[in-house]
Order: structure tokens, then C-alpha cells, then sequence
């Protein structure tokens, strides 16, 4: 047996030997790569007791019997029935066994919980792992040997590890057929291209033909070795067309660390998401981990993140015609093609640098134990920390809801009163719904014990009781509350990121009927206690003289209607911060006993700040807003929430134009000759550059037949003519359209035959932003801009 080394784990497989069923796991560790291979495990569904016998009787009558037992147990569902453990020694039995069993109208309780997420959350190993086990060495052909540990034996520890990344990136064809493959990290650079050597950077590698292209990848990523591949759009793309043509030329793609071969799953139902699994290593997108990360993008194009993020374009001459660019750069110019190649790995890379997305998914993983390439996975992330202690405290996790749940009411959202104002205060509740969670010991086996226990227990929503003493989510809650508290202290963005992004998903996890912890009483006594607070907290503010015009979910938003300067709206923030918190604790201590863990916090001083009606409507609008934002240094920030400068499907002149008109409106300035300037710029043709409209394809064009928005129409057109000029088509399966309205209606911006319609632009895209606030000081679109028809 080798002493406790420490690692942190890659990968997780179920492995099937001899009937008989062993995990294995690839561990980064400070040695390199190690491969545990667990002793055989047994894997478990519960029945309840008063089914053992006819369970026993299926066992027997399907020759199941020799291979499996059935256990009592002191464990017992939410319902307070006793159950049994049916215990398998290979997964072919189990699962068997469950659907027999299933047919027979037994109620089976956490049969799809994965034998290695049992394995590890029943550990309490989340991320890293202490291990112990007999050591072997392996050699696969010409790779360094491995470290193999087989009995192995894992248990939680405290491990940071310090992960290699390879970026990869493919070109090829419309057809998918391969120019060359990019790979970068560091200072490691090299583009395989196809064709005869050239004068050329040195970091450029020239293969014969593909399969020569293929079997030179296979053996660099071998020889570097990573534990991390990223790439952007890399699994449904780059990997996808990888495997299609290795098959085609009979190369197998032995990228796993002990030289097996990829596993790779097309998407599958109505699921967009392929699946790539190498040993020992972890594919990880881009695009998928970012928004993971929670952030969120107009385009998620590499060229629109790398902009938004670096401030870096792309070396592409027309994002529209990329890949006829490509095509010709291979005929004619592949040392650019290769540069180009380079290019896309390298902005990967950075992008992953600059927004530190690994150490999001590696503390993420150290938290809740998900894999680091499991994009979402809330409610995986709920189970690995909530199921073990249920199990401590004698229960089994119910199932999940047959019908898929019924919909719980949403967060709080008041009628907004809309006008032009000075001086809003907006105060916010920090972290509401946790913190309602951990006030109101709103758990799934605290409803059950508040439920059986009454008396003394917390009263919820929708006949909810929760138990004082029994529960752990709200223990959850604090350690996470607490471990982000330190986190901003030691300003660690990515734990902090990470925790804030768990904690509040709790209560979307237990509002899922995809979770089998849902129940529409947790969910309700989250979000109508959420409304409780809000109203409640509206009162107060309005008791002391001010005027709340607004409320969203956590944010309340308030009118210092005599007010004059930043000082004293600041001074009346921090008081009502005060006051309100202070009248929390007191009321929930005198009405119920409960420490309060609610905080509100003065957030943000709009010195001018605009709600905006419903358009057509005089009734306020929601989620949408604008105003001056008060900062620290004494400067000002114009903001704009769900208004059309930060919607990606106005053009380019409505983004520009609308922060300027407001800018004017909020400083008092005269904003006359401002519009009628604007217009005639319209009318003159002297913005039509910034008349185009972006849109998205979201699904195959064929797949648009009722409703044809003019995006779509354009696309067609593009597509129509690429096929007539023998192009290749662009826009059949998905992609993004840039296009003008014309005389004739929408067409791309590539084959334009038609005036553009210029009226269309002052009617769609310019009275629309101006009408929506112009009213509020008393001034009219049509009369500043009737004086100027007729005269283009």
C-alpha cells in the first residue's frame, strides 16, 4: 500500500469487469497524472419495506437473485415508510432490476444517482481527494509511464491543483473537410497545416493530406499532455468534425492520457450538446463555461467576446463570408490561414486568462463536487451536498415529480409609477432569497419534521411548516454565506463568483420539477415570503414620508421628492439602510423567534432617473428603466436597464441615439435640433452604415414556416443568391444575419437591390426611443419633426 498522496480529480468512470463494477479516476496531482481504480463497489436503489417481498420474488423470478441482496435499513422516505437497499454488483443487474421493477409498480427511490457521484458525495469528497492503494506503473507504447493505483482507496482533502491548458482549434471546409489544427499554451505554439512546406514561420507543421494532419494532433496533445483542452464552440464543433473525419480515414483518435481512444456522443433528442470524454483529461468550451460563469453577451461569437473582453478583433476580413475566406486563404495564402489558425487559439486562451473561468470551475468543483466540464448542473450540485446528511439524518431523497411540478409564483414585481424624477434611492436586499432560506429554515426535510412536529415550527406559504432544529440547507446557506465573506475580503473574485452563483440557485434547484427535492411549498415559502418582505419594507419607507415608485424582486426604489442635493439623498440612504434592517430584527424576533439574516443595503443614488411607460400605454413599464447613477469619486454614469441601447436587435443608429437624447433630456439641455438633425441625417442617406439590423437564426431556416420574421427573409435571400453564384450557403443550419430594411423589404446586407427604407428608421427605430421620454418634459416627436417632410 502506498502512504496518502492528494490530487484532484479529472475524470470518473464506472468500469465493468467480470461482472462486477469498479470507478476509476484520474487525479492531477503535484507528481503528474495518476489513475485510481477503486475496489468493486455495489450499487443501491431503495424500495420500501412493504414491497420486499414481491421485490424478492421479481429478483428470483429473473435470475437476479444470485448477484444481488435486499437489506433492511434504518432509513425511511419523506412519507415515514421504512425501506430496503437492493444492493448490485453490476450495473447490467441494476438497471434490469430498476426497469423490471419499475414495470411492476414499485416505487424505487435514487436510482439514477451515478455509482461514482455516490461513491464520492457519500465521502464528502468535493473536487480533491486523498488517496491510498497498491501502486503499479503502465506503459502504453511510446507514452511515459503511468502511475496506476489499483484498490484504491479515497477520502476529502484540501488540494489546489495546478492544471495544464492546451487550446485547440480546427479550419476546414463547408463540406468539414480539414485544413489544419492550431494548438497553443504559453508559449507552445504550432499550426498543422496540409500541404508542401513554405517559407514560413517556424512554428507551422506541413503534413501530406489529412490523415497525416490527424495522426500528428493525436501525437502532439500526447506529447504536451494536458490535463485541461479548451477550445471555443469545441465539442459541437471542432470535435464533432474531428471525429466524423478520422473515421473517414481510419485514424483512431487515442487522445486519453493512457493512449485510449476518444468517446464521443452526437447530440442527441433535442439537445444541442455533444459529448466528448478523454481519461485523464477534461474538454472544456468556452462559450459554455462562460455562460456557466454567468456571463452574458450580445453574440458569443469568439470575435464579438474577444472585443468585449480584450478589446482584441479577429484578423477576418468579413465575419459574414468567413469561410469562403478560409476556403481561398488554403488555395492561395496558408501561411495567413495559419496565422489566422493561431489566432483563435491564442484569444481562447486569453479569454480564459483574463475572465479566470478555471479557477471559477475548479472552486466550483471544491464546493459541490460537479465535474469542472459540467455546464448548469444546479441540481446535481443541491444533490452532492444535501444527500449525505439527509441519509445521516435516516431519510431517503423522494423522487422527482412524475408531471414535472407545478409552476410556484414568481419574485416580487410592483406596478411601477412612471415619470421623469431627481433624487431615487434604490435599496436592495443582499442576497434575498439565501437569506430568506437561512432566516426562515426553509428546507426539504424541515418541511417533512415541521410538518409531523407542528407545534412549535416555522409557519411558510401554501401550508408549508418548517422545522427549527432539523434541517440543513439553512447550515448550508451560512458555511457558503460565510466562506464568500472571506472571499471579498481577500478579494477573490472567482470563489466569491462561484459561491454567489450556488447559493442562489437553491431556490430555483428546489422550484424545479427536475430536482427530486421539488416540492411547489418550498419554492412558494421562498418567493411569496420575498413578496411579504417587499410589501412590508414599502410601507415602512412610505411611513417615513417617501414615495416608493418601484419594486423588482430584492430592489426597492425610492423617491426623495424634496430633496436637492447628492449629500442628503446619501444621508437619507444610509439612514433608511439602517432603520429598515433594525425593524427586521425586531419584528421576526417578537412575531416568531428568528434570528434575522435579512440585510438590506442603500445600493445606488440616481440623481435623475426615468421609468418609462408601456409603450402605447400610460401605465408603467417593468424592468425598465433609466438614469444619472451617482458614483463614489463624484462622477456620473448613464444606465440603462432593458431599455433598446442594451438590446442586441436594435441597429447600431437606435444605440447611439438613444444615449445621447437622454444624456440631453436628463441635463436639461435642448434636445430640438438634436432630433430634427437626426432625422434629416436619416433621410439623407448619411447614416445608412449604421441602419443595419444583426439578428440570429435559432433554428434551421426550413424550420420557419408560419411566422417569418424579416431576418429570416433576408437569410433566404442571401442563401437564393450564394446558391445562384455558386457559393456556398451560409445560413440553412443556424447562424446570424445582418441585414436593411428596404423599399422591398428586408434584404442582406450582401445583395442589397433595393433603396433602403429610411421612413422605416424614423418610425421603428428613432420615435419609438424618443416617445419614451420626450412626454415627461412636455415635448412632442411628431411636432419637432413634422416641419422636415416632403423635404427629401
Amino acid at each position: 500500500m502506498c502512504e496518502h498522496q492528494q490530487g484532484f480529480i479529472l475524470t470518473r468512470k464506472q468500469l465493468e469487469l467480470r461482472g462486477k463494477t469498479y470507478l476509476e479516476f484520474w487525479l492531477s496531482t503535484n507528481k503528474g497524472p495518476v489513475k485510481l481504480v477503486t475496489e468493486a463497489q455495489r450499487l443501491v436503489l431503495f424500495v420500501a419495506q412493504q414491497d420486499e417481498k414481491t421485490v424478492n420474488a421479481l429478483l428470483r423470478r429473473n435470475n437476479l437473485n444470485a448477484n444481488s441482496n435486499v437489506t433492511y435499513l434504518t432509513l425511511k422516505t419523506f412519507s415515514h415508510f421504512p425501506v430496503c437497499g437492493v444492493y448490485f454488483q453490476s450495473s447490467f443487474d441494476f438497471y434490469r432490476a430498476r426497469d423490471i421493477f419499475r414495470v411492476a409498480g414499485i416505487s424505487c427511490y435514487e436510482n439514477d444517482i451515478r455509482v461514482s457521484d455516490r461513491y464520492l458525495m457519500e465521502r464528502f469528497i468535493y473536487g480533491a481527494a486523498a488517496f491510498v492503494g497498491v501502486t503499479q506503473s503502465q506503459q502504453q507504447g511510446d507514452l511515459k509511464p503511468l502511475t496506476v493505483i489499483t484498490d484504491a482507496k479515497l477520502k476529502p482533502c484540501e488540494y489546489s491543483p495546478d492544471l495544464t491548458l492546451l487550446s485547440i482549434d480546427i479550419e476546414c471546409s463547408m463540406q468539414g473537410e480539414l485544413f489544419s489544427i492550431g494548438l497553443s499554451s504559453g508559449v507552445f505554439k504550432q499550426v498543422i497545416m496540409i500541404g508542401d512546406p513554405q517559407d514560413a514561420e517556424e512554428w507551422i507543421v506541413w503534413v501530406n493530406n489529412e490523415r497525416q494532419l490527424l495522426q500528428h494532433f493525436v501525437k502532439q496533445v500526447q506529447s504536451f499532455n494536458p490535463d485541461i483542452i479548451i477550445g471555443w464552440n469545441l465539442i459541437n464543433f471542432d470535435f464533432k468534425v474531428l471525429v466524423e473525419r478520422a473515421k473517414l480515414n481510419n485514424v483512431k483518435l487515442n487522445l486519453g492520457r493512457d493512449n485510449s481512444e476518444l468517446e464521443f456522443r452526437d447530440a442527441r433528442g433535442d439537445s444541442n450538446q455533444c459529448f466528448v470524454r478523454l481519461a485523464g483529461r477534461v474538454v472544456v468550451d468556452g462559450i459554455d463555461s462562460l455562460k456557466t460563469a454567468t456571463y452574458q453577451f450580445e453574440s458569443f461569437t469568439l470575435q464579438h467576446v474577444a472585443q468585449e473582453l480584450l478589446g482584441m478583433s479577429k484578423d477576418t476580413e468579413d465575419v459574414d463570408n468567413r469561410v469562403e475566406t478560409i476556403a481561398q486563404d488554403f488555395q492561395h495564402n496558408k501561411p495567413k490561414l495559419a496565422r489566422y489558425n493561431l489566432q483563435d487559439c491564442v484569444l481562447v486562451e486569453q479569454i480564459f486568462s483574463h475572465t479566470k473561468v478555471m479557477d471559477y470551475l475548479i472552486l466550483r468543483s471544491q464546493i459541490t463536487g460537479l465535474e469542472l466540464d459540467r455546464m448548469g448542473g444546479s441540481v446535481a450540485a443541491f444533490i452532492n451536498l444535501y444527500l449525505p446528511k439527509l441519509h445521516r439524518a435516516g431519510y431517503v431523497s423522494p423522487n422527482r415529480p412524475a408531471n414535472g411540478g407545478l409552476a410556484s409564483p414568481g419574485g416580487y414585481v410592483m406596478d411601477s409609477a412612471p415619470g421623469l424624477y431627481k433624487h431615487v434611492l434604490v435599496l436592495d436586499f443582499k442576497s434575498l432569497y439565501p437569506s430568506i432560506i437561512r432566516t426562515f429554515k426553509i428546507d426539504p426535510m424541515g418541511l417533512v419534521e415541521g410538518l409531523r412536529d407542528p407545534d412549535d415550527a416555522i409557519p411558510g406559504f401554501k401550508g408549508a411548516l418548517f422545522s427549527r432544529n432539523k434541517h440543513f440547507l439553512p447550515d448550508i446557506i451560512s458555511s457558503l454565506w460565510d466562506q464568500r465573506d472571506e472571499a471579498k475580503k481577500n478579494n477573490d473574485q472567482a470563489r466569491s463568483q462561484a459561491i454567489k452563483i450556488l447559493m442562489n440557485s437553491f431556490y430555483g434547484v428546489l422550484g424545479s420539477g427536475g430536482c427530486p427535492f421539488y416540492d411547489t411549498r418550498l419554492a412558494s415559502s421562498i418567493t411569496l415570503r420575498g413578496h411579504d418582505i417587499m410589501q412590508t419594507t414599502a410601507m415602512w419607507i412610505q411611513q417615513h414620508g417617501y414615495k416608493v415608485i418601484y419594486g423588482d424582486t430584492d430592489s426597492t426604489f425610492v423617491w426623495l421628492e424634496n430633496v436637492e442635493n447628492a449629500a442628503q439623498a446619501r444621508e437619507i440612504g444610509e439612514k433608511l439602510e439602517s432603520e429598515i434592517n433594525s425593524k427586521w430584527r425586531q419584528k421576526l424576533a417578537s412575531e416568531l423567534s428568528l434570528e434575522c439574516f435579512l440585510e438590506i443595503e442603500f445600493e445606488t443614488h440616481f440623481e435623475t432617473f426615468l421609468m418609462p411607460t408601456i409603450r402605447g400605454s400610460e401605465l408603467g413599464s417593468k424592468k425598465r428603466y433609466a438614469g444619472v447613477k451617482a458614483l463614489a469619486n463624484g462622477q456620473t454614469e448613464l444606465v440603462f436597464k432593458g431599455l433598446e441601447t442594451v438590446r442586441s436587435d436594435w441597429t447600431k443608429l437606435a444605440k447611439s441615439f438613444q444615449p445621447k437624447l437622454y444624456k440631453m433630456v436628463f441635463e436639461g439641455a435642448d434636445v430640438n435640433q438634436f432630433l430634427r438633425d437626426t432625422v434629416a441625417e436619416i433621410r439623407a442617406g448619411k447614416v445608412d452604415q449604421e441602419l443595419v439590423y444583426r439578428k440570429r437564426l435559432r433554428q434551421k431556416l426550413e424550420m420557419y414556416t408560419k411566422n417569418v420574421p424579416p431576418h429570416v427573409k433576408a437569410a433566404r435571400i442571401a442563401d437564393k443568391r450564394n446558391e445562384e453564384l455558386g457559393k456556398p450557403l451560409q445560413y440553412q443550419r443556424k447562424g446570424w444575419i445582418s441585414y436593411v430594411i428596404t423599399l422591398d423589404g428586408p434584404q442582406p446586407i450582401d445583395y442589397i437591390s433595393s433603396p433602403i427604407d429610411h421612413e422605416h428608421y424614423v418610425d421603428k427605430q428613432i420615435r419609438p426611443i424618443a416617445e419614451g421620454i420626450l412626454p415627461f418634459v412636455g415635448l412632442s416627436f411628431e411636432q419637432i419633426t413634422s416641419d422636415q417632410m416632403g423635404l427629401f
